[in-house]
């Protein structure tokens, strides 16, 4: 393995400008789900650079792609994100909030994401011509990750199959593996139609959609004291009818996304939130439509092969911050929250990080590994990467690429996207997952354990796709 390490880090260093460079594009194009068309079309344009043949508009996604090289098995599949969020502008490296002109802004990290993901690919396709190696690297172009589930489609029209092991990862304040379970949702719009009015001359002649509209998270609310304490109800009203208080408002929408650690007990609280939903739709005499727009099951760790992509994390190492980057990280400190500051342990632990948070007494960056922990604890958040979970042996990793305390979505998360420090993560994720992929291209003993504990799972847990047939993609409204 210490030939396999050398390479991969001299691979990295020696392209790490290229990296970044392609890390700084995404970061400064920034597009909501399903919209990435200049993110998706760089990188794949990156990937045909790179010797990759590209197959583009996977799933029926305009912005979803699926990077090949090589033949054969094992098939190594590399996970990447690029979509960002609204709301979320900022301009890079400050310590303050300054959004730029457009709302758009990479609050999650994804253009770290997709950019480690694919250097990952990159080396893994190198180690594999250098070595004359049979197998195939895959690198999958993921769009719609935030509030879209893209990968949950791409799972739902066979993009997956075939592929013998999944690897990504995500930005965080920690280095760890990411061995929780996450929560399974549904994201669904309810519709209400009235019948508008003058609302001081005939009012009693109209039909209010809105009234409907607050009538249901009303009912809502008193639902959540009956539902299980890990289900989580949010809701945005997407339509509130219109500006003028004297019409009564015809048309009125909201969006609800309820999640649960199964993706039964989302259905059971869905169905329940529908007869809430009826109940407010009979009240105001409007009429109803349900609209699901997506969903995606709870995560699957797979231990063995979190066991070797930790082992490669160690490998990787963490390189110490520099005394600019800690001034940095102590101004964005100083930017968060009592709250924020008190919880970063909890924020961290959620990304798999086991520990009492001593060893940061003093510190505002991460500059150690987390032990290994494998828990049955829930993460509070969902991801996409369930769904791949359930039909290929998949495993995560996180990198610290942010100050402590930073919690995702957020002014400060996107300000520290195209840091030295960030970029440094983004790297160390890459490594971990190259050797982890190259491990297992050339130890079939170590492939196959990893699918042996797969197989035992899927024998027993049949998937099947939370979002129904006919529902296509959306784009951000």
């Amino acid at each position: 393995m210490e030939n396999s390490t050398r390479f991969v880090k001299d691979f990295l260093m020696k392209n790490k400008a290229d990296f970044e460079r392609i890390s700084e594009y995404i970061f400064n194009h920034p597009e909501t789900r399903f919209e990435e068309y200049a993110s998706s079309e760089f990188l794949s344009a990156e990937c045909e650079k790179e010797g990759f043949s590209v197959e583009r508009g996977v799933a029926d996604i305009e912005t979803a792609f699926v990077a090949s090289y090589g033949s054969g098995s094992p098939v190594i599949g590399f996970l990447g994100e690029f979509d960002a969020l609204s709301g979320l502008s900022q301009e890079p490296n400050k310590t303050w909030y300054e959004p730029k002109s457009h709302d758009v802004g990479h609050g999650c990290g994804h253009n770290l994401l997709g950019t480690g993901a694919f250097a990952a690919a990159c080396v893994t396709k190198k180690y594999l011509e250098e070595n004359n190696l049979q197998g195939t690297v895959k690198f999958f172009g993921c769009p719609g990750e935030e509030g879209g589930s893209g990968k949950t489609f791409m799972v739902r029209e066979g993009v997956f199959d075939g592929v013998d092991v999944a690897l990504t990862w995500h930005p965080s304040p920690a280095n760890a593996i990411m061995s929780l379970s996450s929560l399974a949702n549904y994201q669904v719009y309810f519709k209400f139609k009235g019948i508008s009015s003058h609302a001081a001359n005939s009012p009693h002649l109209g039909r209010s959609a809105l009234d409907a509209v607050e009538l249901m998270n009303i009912g809502v609310n008193y639902l959540r004291e009956h539902v299980m304490p890990e289900a989580r109800m949010h809701y945005a009203v997407t339509n509130t009818g219109g500006i003028s208080p004297n019409v009564v408002q015809a048309n009125a929408e909201v969006l609800y996304l309820v999640r649960a650690p199964k993706v039964k007990q989302v259905d059971e609280i869905f169905k329940r939130v529908c007869k809430i939903a009826e109940g407010a739709a009979l009240m105001t005499e409007t009429e109803l439509t349900i609209e699901f727009d997506k969903a995606c099951s709870n995560y699957i760790p797979n231990r063995s092969l979190e066991k070797i992509l930790f082992k490669n994390l160690q490998e990787a190492g963490v390189e110490q911050p520099t005394q600019d980057e800690v001034a940095y990280a102590k101004e964005i400190w100083s930017s968060l929250t009592e709250g924020e500051k008190s919880s970063y342990v909890k924020l961290i632990s959620g990304f798999g990080y086991s520990g009492s948070g001593s060893e940061f007494s003093g510190k505002y960056l991460s500059d150690s590994i987390s032990s290994y922990n494998e828990t049955d604890e829930i993460l509070a958040g969902s991801t996409d990467v369930s769904d791949v979970s359930w039909v290929v042996p998949t495993a995560q990793v996180t990198a610290s690429t942010s100050t402590l305390g930073t919690p995702l979505h957020t002014w400060q998360m996107t300000s520290q996207g195209i840091s030295s420090y960030a970029h440094k993560g983004m790297l160390r994720a890459a490594e971990s997952m190259a050797l982890t992929a190259v491990q297992l291209l050339t130890n079939q003993s170590d492939l196959a354990t990893v699918k042996q504990e797969f197989e035992a799972f899927k024998d027993n847990h049949p998937y099947t796709c939370p979002i129904p047939k006919d529902v296509q993609p959306s784009k951000l409204r």
